[in-house]
This record gives structure tokens, sequence and C-alpha cells, in this order.
């Protein structure tokens, strides 16, 4: 390793231009995006229960309980259009769209910055502008849920005020502005009521200000003279009308002596935690680590921007969970026009961004997870009733975070056909659990629903006696020449085995019923091609050109298919992702195709699909990451999935299985990878060279494994509390 090691933040020599390339902090709550600019800045302020009523937060899922037999019997007959005319005949309906509040706007008399340089610290979440004249300092504190920022100067003079004036914001907008001065400073509030809703949001901000004065301006405030000024700024969304002086008080009441570093040591200390539990060292060039992050993302392959691509993809999604796990942008907008609502969509984006919460050491992104399903569950018992007649549970594949229901379909995507939502948002948990060694019951009690669910939707079989999922759906592809509604979707199978099988593992009482449902469920299919067959379904022809890889499902996330104990599967997945064009190019797809070409040991297909994130100019100087190339539509699959690519292609681990360096491309020849949890109990380091590998294991439970290498396997048995380090030769090391 270099001496100087990765570095744990950003930095830019000019101020933001753009919101996308704002610097980003973030509580899980509150979100900010700052433009560092020394004459006008900008903060614009976020929180995830900001959506814009758009009727979706008054729909419910169809009542098609009644038809499903007879849909069952048009499908298993052969009719490919049936699932067309399986839905109340409704208008394609959004959930309600994410969007921002405002913007924090502070402006003062024009001047040279010159020595300018604005930072973000991974460590802290602090965003840091400075020029020769004036500090800007920014965080979201996760110790005290306020939006903390400190202007520091000689005689500064600022003007102050909320501005709600962002792109897209709706002109009919019922906005109301309020300023009072107090003993500090001066409170300003802005609440804005959507149009047609009694649902409003309002924004309090204290201005506190040492040595100058404050003066009201409406709709803000002047400070002339200071040598600082402190804002803290929270956001609530509420019908009604919100009690501004008690937000106030209470915003008044975080003042100390030293407000700001008394508020940040209080964040810090939580988020340095987390943050630094995990760290990637590619022994990058010490040059290249010191670049600002808009010319390091020019270097594609450069092992610093991998390394300071992971830190910040971590920095993101910790920054970004909290009351819930991150959306499409994370935590994080500019646009009242946010792509594809800002939902949570749970067929890829949300369960991508998650995919490394629990062997990178983020508990706290699982929480927010599981705090967003224990929400929406009696939603989810609503859609299973609804759609299906059935017990149990079915999980939405877009939610706004407030409404649970499946109501978002349409011809061309009947996600209201998909069933496998819940297994595949309820897979982190469980990958929590293993790394603990501890089972939650909350886990638990939505498994046994998920079971409950299969058992009563399960009805149906084949002429070989096996069951068939019938109505499937295979997100978002369809068969060639057939409709998107189909039979036997590999991912549904997969993810029905799973679930139930995984039930039975935590309800050891109802495990015979629920492996036995489980063992009558078809095998996959191979297809001509000797590629494993996204629908197993004889007659159901492969379409490969799309981003999705939903039935490859069996290899990542999940454990079904390996090259060790299903060497033969193995071979018709590595085919079928053979096959898999990249459709329109979309970050998620590629980076889907990375995790899975790592469970592989296809080293070479996890550096082409890395290469074609890396090349294809997906990331802003914020390090925030984009959907599809050249930074079109902000979005935070790529930013966040990084990192779980990176771990996968290092280190991955089962309840009894290590597997080290399993995909690690030429690219990378030495590194260090520290802090990894595995699911069999234990913290690992990693350290590899050309000539050699070393991983310490750190075991919290007695437990005898499996470490899988490039020469083969071999048995170890690990002892609690006893750490454990395993050297590997260069014949071991690909």
């Amino acid at each position: 390793m270099t001496r100087s090691g990765p570095v744990h933040g950003t930095w830019e020599p000019h101020p933001a231009a753009r919101w996308e390339d704002a610097f980003l902090s973030g509580n899980g709550h509150h979100g900010v995006l700052v433009f560092g600019d020394p004459n006008d800045d900008r903060v614009i302020v976020t929180h995830h229960t900001l959506v814009r009523p758009n009727g979706g937060e008054h729909a419910r899922p169809p009542h098609l309980a009644a038809g499903l037999p007879a849909l069952q019997d048009r499908m298993l007959a052969g009719d490919l259009t049936a699932a067309e005319g399986f839905t109340d005949g409704r208008p394609l309906q959004w959930v309600q769209p994410f969007h921002p509040a405002f913007q924090l706007r502070l402006r003062r008399p024009a001047g040279d910055a010159h020595d300018y340089r604005r930072h973000v610290d991974f460590t802290t979440g602090e965003v840091t502008a400075r020029s020769y004249d004036w500090t800007s300092r920014v965080f979201v504190s996760r110790a005290d849920d306020v939006i903390v920022q400190q202007i520091a100067g000689p005689g500064l003079t600022l003007d102050i005020h909320q501005d709600h004036q962002l792109p897209g914001a709706p002109a009919a907008l019922a906005l109301s502005h309020g300023s009072l001065l107090t003993p500090e400073g001066a409170a300003l509030t802005l609440r804005a009521g959507y149009p047609g809703s009694d649902r409003a949001y309002t924004g309090v901000t204290l201005v506190a200000v040492t040595g100058g004065t404050a003066t009201l301006v409406p709709p803000g405030v002047r400070v002339t003279g200071a040598e600082s000024v402190l804002l803290l700024t929270r956001v609530r969304r509420h019908t009604g009308e919100l009690d501004v002086v008690e937000e106030a008080r209470a915003l008044r009441e975080l003042l100390t002596e030293q407000p700001y570093d008394d508020l940040l040591d209080r964040h810090a200390r939580l988020h340095r935690t987390a943050y630094t539990r995990v760290t990637l060292d590619l022994a990058a060039d010490p040059a290249e680590r010191d670049l600002p992050g808009s010319e390091l993302i020019e270097r594609p392959q450069s092992p610093a921007l991998l390394e300071r691509l992971f830190a910040a993809g971590r920095y993101h999604l910790l920054s970004s969970s909290g009351l819930n796990p991150p959306r499409l942008t994370g935590l994080w907008t500019g646009d009242w026009n946010t792509a594809w609502s800002g939902a949570f969509t749970t067929n890829a984006n949300l369960n991508l961004q998650t995919a490394s919460a629990a062997s990178a050491a983020l508990p706290e992104v699982t929480e927010a997870l599981a705090a967003l399903i224990q929400r929406q569950l009696p939603d989810w018992r609503e859609n299973a009733r609804a759609i299906y007649g059935a017990r149990g549970v079915v999980a939405p594949t877009h939610t706004d975070g407030e409404s649970g229901f499946t109501y978002h379909y349409s011809r061309e995507y009947p996600l209201h056909l998909w069933t496998a939502g819940a297994d595949w948002l309820l897979k982190p948990l469980v990958d929590h659990d293993e790394t603990r060694g501890e089972r939650d019951p909350r886990t638990a009690a939505v498994l046994a629903e998920v079971a409950r669910f299969y058992e009563d939707f399960l009805t149906r079989t084949d002429t070989d006696g096996h069951l068939v999922v019938v109505p499937s759906y295979s997100p978002e592809n369809r068969p060639a020449g057939a409709s998107w509604g189909s039979v036997n979707a590999a991912m549904d199978l997969s993810a029905a085995r799973h679930a139930l099988r995984t039930a039975a593992e935590y309800h050891p009482g109802q495990a015979p019923r629920w492996r036995a449902l489980a063992d009558r469920l078809p095998p996959h299919r191979i297809n001509a091609d000797g590629a494993l067959a996204e629908w197993a379904r004889p007659g159901l022809e492969d379409t490969y050109d799309h981003r999705h890889l939903s039935h490859l499902y069996g290899v990542w996330p999940l454990d079904e298919i390996d090259p060790y104990d299903t060497p033969g599967l193995a071979a018709a997945a590595h085919r079928a992702l053979e096959l898999r064009g990249a459709e329109n190019d979309s970050a998620h797809g590629h980076l889907h195709h990375a995790l899975i070409a790592a469970r592989l040991r296809d080293s070479e297909r996890v550096a082409g699909a890395l290469a074609s994130v890396l090349d294809g100019d997906f990331f802003h100087a914020s390090l925030m990451s984009a959907h599809y190339p050249h930074r079109n539509v902000y979005n935070a699959d790529a930013a966040h999935a990084l990192p779980a690519v990176l771990i996968e292609m290092l280190v991955q681990s089962t309840p009894d299985r290590l597997v080290l360096l399993p995909a690690l491309p030429a690219g990378l020849p030495a590194g260090e990878l520290r802090g990894i949890r595995t699911r069999f109990g234990a913290e690992l380091d990693l350290t590899w060279s050309p000539d050699d590998a070393t991983a310490v294991l750190r075991p919290t439970r007695t437990h005898r494994i499996e470490v899988r290498t490039s020469s083969g396997a071999q048995p170890l048995d690990l002892v609690a509390g006893e750490a454990c380090v395993l050297t590997l030769g260069a014949q071991e090391t690909p």
C-alpha cells in the first residue's frame, strides 16, 4: 500500500454551476446540495417525505382476484396475450414525485473569489467552500436532524432568503413567507401548499448572527458587519398548519456557546463510526489521488478513481439512508420533474443500491430498508388480497415511500403481475441477520407472510406435476413474439423457492410444509443456445437485448446457482450473460451484469462492465451518477451499486463458504480491503499483490466453513474470538 492511503473526500477548484455537480450531505431524512459560490451561494434543501400529490396518494390496487382463475386457465392453455386484459381499465398512474423543498440563497456584494476550493469530507459529511475572505461549512446532523451552515469572514454582508423557484416548481403552489427577529438573529419560514391538496410543507431557518446585525428585509434577512452567521434549517411535510413558532424554538434550543462545533461533533461521532468501518485501498498513484473529482473521472483506467468512487458510494449510500433507503436519486434533487418520479423502484434499482449494505458494514442502510418495509406491510397485504385473493404480502414495483399499494402498471409494464419483489427486498435483511448471527423477529414475521402468499398463489400444476407460477413477469422484458405477462419466469421461480426455504429456516415448525412447496416448483430450463432461459415454460423464447437481468436472480443476489454446487446451471447462466445485450446502456444494467459476472468468476466480464460505466461519462463532479451515459438523468444506481461490485470481485460469502479473489480484474494487481462483514459471522481484511494474498478473519462465532480460491477448496474451522490468518500463494490468486 502507498503511504498516503486513499482519499476520503473529493474537491473542486470552482463552485458548482449545475445542481447535479453540487456536493451532497444528508442524514437519511434531510439532504442538501451545496453549490459553494462565495458571492451567491445556494444550498438546495430536500427531505425524504417531500412528494407532490398527483392522484397517487388516493390510488389503491386493482381488485382482480375474482378473474384470476379464468386468466390462469387461458394462459395455461397457451393464450400469450391473456394477461393484457387482466386490469380494471385504469390509465397509468405514477407514484407521487419526489421534489426539492427550496434553496437557501445567500448573496453578498460581488468580489474576487480567488484562492477558491470546495471540498466534501466523507468521514464527517461536512461540505466546505473557501476563498480568500469567505468560508462556508455545511452538514446535515444525524444526531439532531438539522441542516447546519456556518458562513464566516470579516465584516460579512449577506442577504439571505428561502427561494422556492427551482426548475419545475408548480406555478400554483400556495406560498407564504414569514420572518421574525429573535435575540439570536432572525427566523425565516416558507410554507408551500400543493395545488388542489390539503398537504403542504414548511421550512424553518434560524439565522444566528455573531458580531453584526440582522435586519428583516422580507421575505428574508440582511446581515451586516458580521464575523459569522449560523443557519439551522428543518423541513416538515404536513397537513393543515404547522406551529412555526414551536419549530423555531426547537432550533434555538440547539444553540450553545460554540453551536457549529458542538453540533458537528455530535453528528460526526455517529457518521464517522459508520463510514470508516470499511475501506478500500488500490495502491493508486498519490498524484492521481490528489486530483479534483472532475479531473479524476476523466481517467477511467485509474485505480484512484475506483478508490474514490468506492468511498463516495458508501458515503452517499449512508447519507441517503435513514427514514427511508435511497430513492432513484438518493436523497437529492434540484428539479421538481424527477425522472420516474424519483421513486423507490424495487425490481432492480433499490435492490442494486442496497446490495453492499451487509458486506460493507452499513446496518444503517439495512435498518432504513426494514423501516420502509414495516411501514408498508398493510398495503402489501391489500395487494395480495385484491389482485390475487391470497393471504400474505405482495410488494409493489414502485413506491413513493408513502404508499405501498400496487397501482403503477400498464400493458407494456404489467408490474402488478410481478410477485418476486418481497423476496428481493428482504434479501439484504436476511444477509444482515446472517452477518450478525441473530434473526430479527420483524424479518421472520414478513418471511412468514411471503410464504403464506405462495401457499395460496401456487395452486396450478403442469403435466409433470410441477407447480406453475401463473401469471408471471420478468422485469421488464417479454418473450420473443409474445406479450409481457407470461408463465414461469425464471426470477419468479427462484424468488418463490428462496422465500419458502428461507421462511422455513426462520420458522422450523412450518418448515416441512414450506420446503415441500418449494420442492414442487419446476427446475430452470436451458434453451437451444445453451443459456439459462428467462422463462422456464417451453415455447417462450428469450429476448436477449435488455437492460434487466432478472432471469439470473438465482446467481445474484441469491446463492441458488454457483460454479461449485451447480456447475451445469452456472455454465448456462454464464452463457445467458454472454448473450445479454446492454439495450439502452443504463448504468444499473452494466453493474447488475458485473455483479453476476463476479459470482460466475468472470473477471474479464466484470472489468468490461465496469469500463462501460467508467468510460461512459456517468459521473458528475459531485460523484453522484447518472442513469445514462454522458451524465444524462441524475440517478444514484451507479454511485451506490459500484461498491458492491468491487466487494463481490474480491470477497464473496455465504453462511458456509468464503470465496477469495473470485473475479479480480488484471488492472488491479494490488490492494487492501478492510472491515468486510461475512455471512458466516466474521469480519475480514484482505490484502493482495501479484505474488500473494493474505486474509485475516475475526470470527464472532465458532463454525466450519469452506474456503474457495482459484486453486480449489479447503475446510476451515473458525473459533469465536480467535483471529485466523489465511495466506494464498501466487498460484491461488488470479
